[in-house]
Order: C-alpha cells, then structure tokens, then sequence
C-alpha cells in the first residue's frame, strides 16, 4: 500500500444507488492506493442545484482530490471552476473535476465513455437518423459522441425546447450545418417513424424518476435503443424495446468507462477498465458487460 492517499467524491441529486464509490474504490486498491470516495447528495443536503459552487468550494477547502459531477449540476457547476479543458468546453458540460494546486479544473469523461461502449455493444447499427431525448448534461456528451461516431442527423428533443435548440446550434457549429436539429415535442412521432436508432438521455427510469420518456407506441422493431440510465440496469425503456424486438444498450458500461477515465484525471494511473466491468457484474449481479474480444 502507498503511502499517497486521495480524498474524491460525487456531487449530484438522488445519488444514493451510485456505484462511483465502489467502482473507484475497488480500482484504487488494485493500485494500492488508498483512496475514499464519498457522495454528497444535494437532495439529502436539502438543497438547490444551484448550490454546486458552494459545494465545490467546500471540497477545495477540505483537501479533495477531485469530484464527479452528475445530475442536475453538470452545467451550473461550469461558472465556479477555474479551467476547462478542451472537450469540456466544446460541450458546456463537465462531470469531472480535478481539484489540483489550488486550482479547479472540469472534464468530461462521459463523451469517451459513451462512444466505448456504443462502439462495443452496438457496432454496425445504421446511425444515419438518430433521435436522442434529453439535452442536459449527459445529453450534451452523448450528442457530441454520436455526431463523432459517424451519425448523419441527430434530432434532439427535450422537456425544455430552447435547451434542446442550444444544443443543436452548438453541434451544428461543431460538425456541420446538417448533422443536428431540434425537435418541437409535436415532431418526435414523425423523427421516430424515420429513425434508425434511440437513445436517451434524461433522468426518467432512474429510481426517482420511474416511467417511460416517451410514448411506448413511438417504438418498431427495426430500432435500436440506446440508455444513459444505470441505476436500474434494467429501465422500462429497455424491457419494452426488447419486447418490441429492438437491439439495445444499456448504461452500464458507460458508467465504467467513464469511471475509469475519471480515476485516470484523478490519479494519473491507468485504470484496469476490463476489472472494471468485472466489478460493475459483481455489483449489480448481472453478467459482465461487453468485454472487449480476445
């Protein structure tokens, strides 16, 4: 064991199922490092998202190392950092932070993390029509991956409409005039009657946020499905694709390879993310996710 300690964390609301403690702890003790990882949970703190600056300032006074950052602080907390780097600011969103030599630095892991995992669990699905639903955070990373994956048009919608249409004039700029538009909520029957593939990016199937996030009629089986959700593995939207006779993907392996990016921001080691999803199986008793072939 090292005698180096790191002191990391994750901000967020309703983070009580997070597997980002264990996750990060397990990898650190195959480095021998010691390393402990605490949730602070805004909806148990009693307050509002907006608070994230204070939060992160806390932790700077306290000696972390680092945070993550989910839902629904990772754009409120880019006003309260010191630096971006590159990918995080073409995106306006950040999950992690690197709290080094007085400065607060913001990444985002969540864009490598996603396009792994679609590149192993779904490779060789048409992506010339895509609709994504959900354009916070996570929506904002799943987008710009998607568009460097290789998808034609991304049709994004969301509950809030001027934040779907700032996402896609911030893709448009970024890749292209035609690759990204904006979709008003009376359009999305029509964008799914053309897709090629789903994916979505919004809270709805998390524990606290039980349901479907769109109509379960919108769905054919020559889609694909695509969840950001982890937390169940199994959300409403993944059984009713499968029974519809959708490929899909759930959000497990993101989760671990972001996770695994983030502990490399951390600690400057390369993580082991193989272990990693053996860890996740162990975790959530299912079998381990899209190992990559021999």
């Amino acid at each position: 064991m090292t005698d180096v300690s790191y002191l990391t964390g994750l901000i967020g609301a309703g983070i009580g199922p997070s597997l980002s403690p264990a996750l990060h702890q397990r990898e650190a003790d195959r480095h021998g490092l010691r390393l402990l990882y605490r949730t602070i949970d805004i909806t148990e703190l009693g307050v509002a998202p907006e608070a994230v600056g204070e939060l992160v300032r806390a932790a700077r006074a306290l000696g972390f190392d680092g945070l993550n950052i989910t839902h629904p602080c990772k754009q409120l907390v880019i006003r309260h950092l010191d630096e971006l780097s590159p990918g995080a600011e073409a995106l306006g969103a950040v999950n992690t932070v690197v709290l080094r030599d007085g400065r607060a630095i913001g990444h985002n892991t969540d864009v490598t993390g996603f396009a792994e995992s679609f590149a192993r669990g779904l490779l060789g699905v048409p992506t010339g029509r895509v609709v994504q639903l959900g354009a916070g955070g996570a929506g904002a990373a799943v987008a710009h991956a998607l568009l460097t994956l290789g998808t034609d048009r991304l049709a994004v919608s969301d509950t809030d409409p001027g934040r779907a249409a700032a996402l896609a004039a911030a893709l448009r700029t970024r890749f292209g005039a035609d690759r990204a538009t904006a979709l008003a909520p009376d359009e999305l029957a029509d964008a799914m009657s053309r897709a090629d593939g789903l994916v979505h990016a919004t809270p709805t199937g998390m524990a606290d946020h039980p349901g479907l996030p769109l109509p379960a009629a919108l769905l054919r089986p020559e889609l694909w499905v695509a969840e950001v959700v982890y937390r169940p593995l199994d959300t409403a939207l993944l059984r009713l694709a499968r029974r519809t006779g959708c490929a899909t993907l759930d959000g497990g392996a993101m989760a671990v390879f972001q996770a695994a990016d983030a502990f490399r921001l951390f600690t400057g080691l390369e993580p082991h993310p193989e272990r990693m999803l053996e860890d996740f199986a162990d975790l959530v008793g299912a079998p381990t996710p899209l190992r990559k072939a021999p």
